[in-house]
C-alpha cells in the first residue's frame, strides 16, 4: 500500500471505524536511521490503533528504526516480508526476505529487544519455485521462536521473476486451506489472513477459522462497504455507524486543518473517492473531487459541493 496508506487516508478510515487496526505505507530502515527521514513517522493522534510498517533487511537498523517507532508512539512495529515490488526487490527485503528466514528471526529478535512495542510480520506463503508447504511452517517456526506473537500471511506466493508488482495481486492463485492449517500448527501465534478479501461476509466467514482479517484494497477502493459496519459487525460495537454524509463532515476539521497548515486538498481528497463506490451519486462525487482539488484555493467547501452533488442524484 506505497503510496496510499499515508496519514490523510488513516485519518479518515479510522473516521469510518474506531476499531481497526491501521498500517502505515511501508518505511525503510535505512531512510529513518541513516537518511534521517522522521518525517515519515508523522501521524495524528486520531489514528490509534496504528502499526508501523518498516522495510529492511539490516537487523541493528531494523531495531534502531523499530526503536524510533515507539519513541514516535506507535502501537505495534511490523516487518513487511510480503511485498515484491522491483524497489523492495533491490533493496533485498519485503518477499525476498521469504528466502532468508534466519535473517528475519535475527532482524524481530533485535527489534523486540530494542523497544517495547509488539512486533508482528507480514508474509507470503512462499515466492518463486518455494513450496509452501515447507517454506510457511519453517519460516512461522523461526520468527516464533524468534519472540514474534502476531503474523499476517498474504496466502498467496509472490513470484519475483515474471510477475509485476500489480499482477503478484491478482495471478498468483490464492491457498487459504495452506493458511487456515497454520492455526492449529502454531496455537501460539495470532495469525492474521490477507489476500483476495472483498467483503464483510467473507472476513467474517475467514474468522471462523483464523484470529484476524487484513483487508488492503478493498477497503481502500471501497471504504465504506469495509469499514462503516466493521465496529458493529466484527468489534461487537453499540454505536450506530456513521453515514457516508456524516462521515464527509467529520472529515472538514482535519481537511481545513491541513489546508491551514499549507497543505493542498487532493493529498486528502484523493483517498476519499470511493466512498460512494456503487451508489447513485458515486461519478459525480469522484469528477468533483478530482477535477477541482487541484486547483489553487480549493478548500472544504468543495466536499461539501461533492456531497450536494450526490444528494441531487440521490433525489433524481
Amino acid at each position: 500500500m506505497m503510496d496510499w496508506t499515508d496519514t490523510h487516508c488513516r485519518v479518515f478510515h479510522r473516521i469510518l471505524s474506531r476499531h481497526t487496526l491501521l498500517y502505515t505505507e511501508m518505511v525503510t530502515a535505512p531512510a529513518l536511521v541513516r537518511g534521517g527521514a522522521r518525517h515519515l513517522l508523522a501521524f495524528d493522534d486520531c489514528e490509534h490503533p496504528v502499526a508501523l510498517q518498516l522495510g529492511g533487511s539490516d537487523a541493528k537498523e531494523l531495531a534502531a528504526a523499530a526503536k524510533m517507532g515507539a519513541e514516535a508512539g506507535y502501537d505495534r512495529i511490523d516487518l513487511n516480508c510480503g511485498c515484491p515490488s522491483d524497489r523492495v526487490q533491490s533493496g533485498t527485503f519485503g518477499a525476498v526476505l521469504m528466502r532468508s528466514p534466519d535473517l528475519v528471526a535475527e532482524a524481530v529478535a533485535e527489534m523486540i529487544h530494542a523497544q517495547s512495542r509488539p512486533v508482528s510480520v507480514k508474509c507470503r506463503i512462499g515466492v518463486d519455485d518455494q513450496d509452501p508447504e515447507i517454506v510457511l511452517p519453517d519460516f512461522l517456526s523461526k520468527i516464533a521462536a524468534a519472540g514474534v506473537k502476531d503474523v499476517t500471511i498474504h496466502a498467496r506466493k509472490a513470484w519475483l521473476q515474471g510477475l509485476s508488482p500489480k499482477e503478484n495481486r491478482t495471478v498468483p492463485p490464492l491457498d487459504y486451506a495452506l493458511v487456515h492449517r497454520m492455526k492449529p500448527a502454531f496455537p501460539g501465534l495470532q495469525l492474521t489472513i490477507n489476500g483476495g478479501i472483498e467483503t464483510l461476509d467473507e472476513v467474517e466467514d475467514q474468522l471462523t477459522v483464523m484470529d484476524g482479517v487484513m483487508v488492503g484494497r478493498a477497503a481502500y477502493h471501497r471504504p465504506a462497504d469495509i469499514l462503516l459496519d466493521a465496529d458493529r459487525r466484527i468489534f461487537g460495537s453499540s454505536a450506530p455507524p456513521l453515514t457516508r454524509s456524516e462521515a464527509v463532515e467529520a472529515m472538514i476539521p482535519y481537511v481545513e486543518r491541513h489546508i491551514a497548515g499549507g497543505g493542498r486538498l487532493h493529498q486528502v481528497s484523493r483517498h476519499m473517492l470511493g466512498l460512494f463506490a456503487g451508489l447513485p451519486g458515486a461519478r459525480q462525487w469522484r469528477r468533483i473531487l478530482s477535477e477541482g482539488a487541484h486547483r489553487t484555493g480549493a478548500d472544504a467547501g468543495l466536499l461539501r459541493d461533492a456531497m450536494g452533488a450526490v444528494e441531487q442524484a440521490r433525489a433524481a
